[in-house]
């Protein structure tokens, strides 16, 4: 299962933390495996139920993501130099993880894919959250993940939150 996951998700190797970049890949190991979904599925599926006749695959918009996010940190650090920190690792891999929740949101019924009675109630920042914490990613990341929708619009956002927050939705307002 991990050659499946690093073949659709290749930015994972972006991370240069060693412990980080294993982290990472464990819990998409372990999304996968208790989805009902497979990892070539991923590729074909649509990235949101909540867009009628939506054609963008679920990992063409998460790699979208997760290109924004480091092009857009890398402008920032670019242009704003010392003024503005930002932690590249942490950036990626809350980047590729924010949907990670929506694998166990997911069911298939009578051959169609749809959220499951759980994903209706417990929306996938919070199962995200979850998984990620069981493989005990950083605060940092568990950050990330919970406030990349609109769940995280109350609260405050680290620098890195809000670059994946806007990358996330600059990849889906569109599609709407």
């Amino acid at each position: 299962m991990r050659e499946k996951v690093l073949k659709i998700w290749p930015e994972i190797n972006w991370i240069k933390d060693d412990e980080l970049r294993e982290k990472t890949l464990n819990a998409w190991v372990y999304a996968i495996e208790k989805s009902v979904l497979d990892a070539d599925d991923l590729e074909k599926i649509p990235f949101s139920l909540l867009i009628k006749n939506c054609t963008i695959s679920f990992m063409n918009h998460k790699r979208t993501c997760v290109q924004l996010s480091v092009d857009m940190a890398n402008k920032m650090k670019e242009n704003f130099g010392d003024e503005i920190t930002i932690d590249m690792d942490i950036l990626i891999s809350g980047a590729i993880l924010i949907d990670i929740g929506k694998l166990l949101e997911y069911e298939i019924r009578d051959g169609k894919l749809g959220t499951s009675d759980a994903g209706k109630i417990l929306r996938h920042p919070f199962s995200g959250v979850g998984i990620a914490d069981r493989f005990d990613l950083p605060a940092e990341v568990l950050h990330i993940i919970a406030t990349h929708s609109a769940e995280g619009d109350l609260g405050k956002r680290t620098t890195e939150s809000i670059i994946v927050h806007h990358a996330d939705f600059v990849s889906f307002e569109p599609f709407k």
